[in-house]
């Protein structure tokens, strides 16, 4: 139990944690925004129960930890373009982001942090998985670490729509910036902005190639970096129920929305927040 009257309680040995005890509707005040911060530059990502959060309280949350960006390809709720609606219909069979990723990589400056909060879940399934990227970067031999720090990739928002990772797809409510490519590059070991930690900043969604180097080339490595990070002792998963926010930091942690609920309706509402140029 924390001195602010709520309780921890970590959800995997490697990452996330749930916070029990407070209502994100009463607007809590700096201190309690303050200790939920550490707990979730601690834990890379952190879980909420029974929210009442409509859009104005879930976007005014949001921007007590920093500056909510529009997505830049598709058109939030009504009244509220901040907001991206993420959903799958019941006679969809292809979930959104249904891979490992981090949100938006190919982006120059790509989001330090997403929220999402359920609105409708299926009677089972549609879980997600998260993976801590500080372990998939410090468990690796010396040798391998001595070969990536330094080395860049590149990010391409052309896999992204391969892989589904663009959340847009080219929908109806798509904005015309959805069919521009997005390429950008990025270190593969990202320095975290706020506790120093390296992370091994690469993604099978989004990730191409490394810089001078072919894809062929590059191939072979990537294809084992990618199963390295999401090892499950790096991960935990999430069941959603309506009311569920979970809160996670993009610099740090992949996510991969389970898809094993069709012929079930699923809505969730998103927010993102400004990130900084990866280093």
């Amino acid at each position: 139990m924390g001195s602010n009257g709520f309780e921890v309680k970590r959800l995997s040995g490697a990452v996330g944690a749930k916070i029990l005890g407070v209502d994100l509707a009463a607007e809590p005040g700096d201190n309690v925004t303050a200790t939920i911060r550490q707990i979730w530059l601690e834990h890379g990502v952190i879980f909420f129960r029974d929210q009442d959060l409509p859009p104005a309280k879930f976007l005014a949350f949001a921007k007590r930890f920093g500056t909510v960006v529009e997505y830049p390809f598709i058109k939030g709720i009504e009244g509220f373009p901040e907001i991206i609606p993420v959903v799958k219909l019941e006679h969809e069979t292809k979930n959104f982001g249904g891979i490992w990723h981090s949100d938006t990589a190919y982006l120059e400056r790509p989001p330090m942090a997403t929220m999402l909060i359920a609105r409708e879940v299926p009677p089972y399934g549609g879980d997600t998985l998260f993976a801590n990227t500080y372990l998939a970067y410090e468990t690796l031999s010396a040798g391998m670490k001595r070969m990536l720090d330094g080395m860049i990739a590149v990010n391409h928002s052309a896999k992204a729509d391969v892989t589904r990772t663009r959340e847009d797809r080219l929908r109806d409510g798509a904005k015309m910036e959805a069919k521009k490519e997005y390429i950008s590059e990025h270190p593969v070991v990202r320095t975290h902005p706020e506790t120093g930690r390296k992370a091994l900043y690469i993604n099978i969604g989004h990730t191409v190639r490394f810089k001078d180097m072919s894809e062929e080339e590059s191939a072979p490595i990537l294809a084992y970096l990618f199963q390295h990070q999401a090892r499950p002792e790096f991960t935990c998963r999430f069941s959603w129920r309506v009311g569920s926010l979970a809160f996670w930091d993009n610099r740090c942690v992949l996510h991969n929305p389970v898809n094993d609920y069709h012929g079930f309706r699923r809505v969730m509402h998103r927010v993102t927040l400004a990130g900084d140029t990866p280093r």
